[in-house]
């Protein structure tokens, strides 16, 4: 037997239909507004713990998610150095970030050489010691490796000899897809207005900064101005280290204006991860993490306002 529904029937139950959805949230998913950022956590926030062996190098994507509610992070060499071309030990590494639900960013790479160094032949070896890490960036599913710009010489001279070594690793890098960015991480390479000119002369979309909320010691006791740095080099930023030592006692970190520098992030239209960097002493690592997260997080949901 057929029964026949007419038209004012069928929208009253198609509108309690999708009443019933938004009721139930199955609707609602596709107006979740995305977050200003997303948050990340850099590996060298647990620098003690992987030093001394209480943690593997393996098991850092899975206490990030699982111990911090965080889905992406941020590798350091040092903490793997001897397995940048060991494809067994990086399989590892990516089936156990895969396995925990977390995405790998990057590669922060110390300890290769001076990619400015003066003379020819040691730059050039320099930036030849950092393709394994292009390549492992690539094989774990990265975005970029993170240098440094370490030169010596005049203000020019350094600026010149820099650019050439960057120059060389990101075309190398652009083969394998993968971003060269550099951090503010003392010396010149702490002075915005150099690096960011550095970066320009470089041209190539590929070569870019990671802006440290706290490394601006320029040496000599010496320290260039956080905000206008961060200012200067936000431009380029393919990603942004949110550097935390102290928190006082309503959570605000004692040596940067989270607000201050997260609205100049902001207002420079970046929308990527930042990472939480904990480098204090007065909360152990995992605590540090906690209240960086928890301030970034709180400093979101005020900006988004």
């Amino acid at each position: 037997m057929t029964h026949r529904i007419d038209r004012r029937e069928f929208i009253r139950s198609s509108v309690g239909a999708l009443g019933a959805l938004s009721l139930t949230g199955e609707s609602s998913a596709a107006y979740v507004k995305k977050p200003l950022f997303d948050i990340s956590l850099a590996q060298w926030s647990l620098h003690r713990a992987l030093f001394s062996k209480q943690m593997d190098n393996l098991d850092f994507a899975r206490a990030a998610r699982n111990d911090y509610g965080i889905n992406a992070v941020e590798y350091v060499n040092q903490f793997f150095k001897d397995k940048a071309q060991d494809k067994t030990y990086l399989a590892e590494m990516k089936k156990r970030a895969s396995d925990a639900g977390v995405r790998s960013l990057l590669i922060m790479c110390d300890a290769e050489g001076a990619l400015g160094d003066p003379d020819e032949a040691k730059r050039q070896k320099a930036v030849e010691n950092h393709y394994k890490w292009v390549e492992a960036a690539a094989f774990l599913g990265c975005h970029s490796i993170r240098v440094n710009a370490q030169s010596a010489g005049s203000y020019e001279e350094q600026m010149e000899l820099a650019s050439d070594g960057l120059r060389k690793l990101t075309e190398f890098g652009a083969s394998h897809k993968i971003n060269v960015i550099v951090e503010n991480h003392g010396g010149l390479s702490s002075n915005g207005a150099w690096l960011s000119s550095v970066i320009r002369k470089v041209k190539h979309p590929r070569c870019g900064t990671l802006p440290d909320f706290g490394n601006f010691n320029l040496g000599g006791g010496k320290q260039y101005d956080r905000y206008q740095g961060v200012k200067e080099l936000m431009p380029f930023a393919k990603g942004v280290s949110a550097k935390s030592h102290d928190f006082d006692e309503s959570g605000n970190e004692t040596r940067t204006d989270y607000r201050r520098m997260l609205k100049i992030v902001i207002d420079a239209r970046y929308r990527g991860f930042i990472g939480v960097e904990y480098e204090g002493s007065k909360l152990g690592e995992p605590d540090g993490i906690r209240a960086t997260k928890k301030l970034l997080e709180k400093v979101r949901e005020e900006l988004s306002r």
